[in-house]
C-alpha cells in the first residue's frame, strides 16, 4: 500500500507540475472535436481486489463540445489489473519452505460514451456509461466476461492537460468489481 500511495503521489506531483504550466483553463467549444491519449492507474476494489492490488492502462478519448460548459465523451482503451503474488508456508519432515506464485492478472478493454459538465474555471463532473470486455479470465481455462461499467468523476482541464479521477464499476455474470482511479492525459483539438 506504501507504494501506491507513493505512486498517487507522484501522479498528482507531475499533474499540478503540467497544470501549473498551462492554467488557461478549460472550458469546450461548441461542435468543436478533441483528442486526448491518458495514461489509467488505479486501486482495485470489491472481488478485484481479492486478486488484485494495482491496476494500470492506456486510453483514449474523442471529445465533442456541445456547448461552451457541455461536452461528449467516447474513451476505449486498455486496463491491466495486476495479479498478487502468493506465499504459503510448507512444512514437510525437512522442515520449512515458503512457496510463492504469482496469481494471473486480469485484462479489460473499456469502451464507454459519457458527459463531462464544466462547472467552474475548468473544473468539471462527468459520468461515464460502456461494456468492458474482459481479455482473458483471471483462472485458466475460465470464460471472459462482458460487464457492464458505469463511471462517476470529477476532475480539471486546461487547454492541454486532463487529470481526472473516479470510481468504475463493472457488474455482470456474477463477478462484480470496481476501482478507484486517476487519469492524466494530453489533448488537443482537431
Amino acid at each position: 500500500m506504501k507504494t501506491m500511495t507513493k505512486i498517487l503521489a507522484s501522479a498528482f506531483t507531475a499533474a499540478a507540475i503540467f497544470i501549473g504550466t498551462n492554467v488557461k483553463a478549460q472550458t469546450t467549444p461548441a461542435n468543436a472535436l478533441r483528442f486526448g491519449v491518458g495514461l489509467e492507474t488505479g486501486i482495485p476494489t470489491g472481488n478485484a481486489h481479492d486478486g488484485s492490488n494495482f491496476e494500470l492502462g492506456g486510453t483514449a478519448r474523442l471529445q465533442y463540445g456541445v456547448n461552451k460548459n457541455v461536452a461528449l465523451t467516447l474513451t476505449s482503451g486498455y486496463y491491466n489489473f495486476f495479479g498478487k503474488t502468493y506465499s504459503q508456508s510448507v512444512t514437510t519432515s525437512t522442515g520449512t519452505s515458503t512457496v510463492s506464485f504469482k496469481g494471473r492478472s486480469l485484462g479489460m478493454i473499456p469502451v464507454k460514451a459519457g458527459i463531462k459538465a464544466f462547472v467552474s474555471d475548468g473544473f468539471y463532473i462527468s459520468g461515464e456509461a460502456g461494456a468492458g470486455f474482459e481479455v482473458h479470465p483471471t483462472v485458466a481455462g475460465g470464460t471472459k466476461d462482458t460487464k457492464l461499467i458505469l463511471s462517476p468523476g470529477l476532475g480539471y482541464a486546461t487547454k492541454s492537460w486532463d487529470v481526472g479521477a473516479r470510481y468504475e464499476n463493472f457488474s455482470g455474470q456474477g463477478n462484480n468489481y470496481g476501482l478507484v482511479g486517476l487519469r492524466i492525459a494530453y489533448g488537443f483539438g482537431l
